[in-house]
């Protein structure tokens, strides 16, 4: 091989290798996962008791704790969603450890206060394990996200679990 061939699949190899690297269309990313506890606060004042719901973002729980073993989930800026979730199962009630015939869906809201924009994709059924995979785009599509929040909700619209936003340093680590 010349040395102008050699020089020039050199070029092309970093002209193509800087073309992937530059190609992050990712808006946010989550890595962790909350399951709900449907009641954020009990209060006793003069024998009557007030429980508040553990609403987000004008969401509300569902009547029941769940659990989520992991999540993971990257939002593209254009819209496209791909979540993985392990283990989204109820935590209480008698039907503990069940998935209770839920499917789920995946809401990104990306304002800090209300009105609130829920971003949804469709339903996916829950495993009988809890396991799930999402691959949509979110409607509407999001065109910026300064307060990021993932809730996945089932078709009545309670949310169940929410993501833990991955740090700016950590997105290059452990990519989907």
């Amino acid at each position: 091989m010349t040395k102008s061939k050699v020089a020039l699949a050199g070029a092309v190899c970093l002209l193509l290798g800087a073309s992937l690297v530059a190609k992050d269309d990712s808006l946010v990313r989550f890595d962790g996962g909350i399951g709900v506890i449907p009641v954020s606060n009990v209060t006793v004042t003069n024998g009557v008791t007030t429980v508040s719901r553990n609403i987000v973002r004008g969401v509300n729980p569902p009547g029941q704790i769940w659990v989520i073993k992991a999540l993971r989930a990257d939002v593209d800026n254009d819209g496209a969603i791909r979540v993985r979730g392990r283990g989204l199962l109820l935590g209480g009630g008698n039907g503990i450890g069940t998935n209770a015939n839920q499917s789920v869906m995946a809401t990104l809201i990306c304002e800090a206060a209300a009105p609130f924009t829920l971003r949804n994709t469709g339903l996916v059924p829950l495993a009988a394990n809890g396991d799930f995979r999402i691959d949509d785009v979110l409607t509407p599509a999001p065109t910026d996200c300064a307060s990021p929040v993932l809730l996945i909700r089932n078709g009545g619209g309670a949310w169940f679990a929410a993501g833990i936003v991955k740090a700016d340093d950590d997105k290059d680590k452990d990519k989907h």
